[in-house]
């Protein structure tokens, strides 16, 4: 059974950082993404990595303060984000794709979902 468990989300004011973790289990995808949904609007990508490590893409939104990592050996996507704002409050998903082709930014690509860690970022 394949999961994706989100955790490290928070509280955090405006400035600060958080970083948040992915820990996948019961199986092996060629590209995971980070998504994330604000209150009344629609999900958005906020970034993507290649399992190999070979391509990352970002959301403009976030290029140059938020980055995304993983580490093998313990199956876990990383989001470090930094430099927060107010209008990155969100629930945030991490979410794993079978595909092929590189990464996307794309929701319809990713198979399996996480659960969702809410970040919410005071002014």
């Amino acid at each position: 059974q394949v999961r994706l468990v989100e955790s490290g989300g928070g509280l955090v004011q405006a400035g600060g950082s958080l970083r948040l973790s992915c820990v996948v289990s019961g199986g092996t995808f060629s590209n995971y993404g980070w998504f994330r949904q604000a209150p009344g609007k629609e999900r958005e990508s906020v970034a993507a990595l290649r399992w190999s490590g070979s391509s990352t893409i970002y959301a403009d939104s976030v290029k140059g303060r938020f980055t995304i990592s993983r580490d093998n050996a313990k199956n876990t996507v990383y989001l470090q984000m930094n430099s927060l704002k107010p209008e990155d409050t969100a629930v945030y998903y991490c979410a794993a794709s079978s595909g092929f082709g590189p990464p996307t930014m794309y929701q319809y690509d990713y198979d399996y979902w996480g659960q969702g860690t809410q970040v919410t970022v005071s002014s």
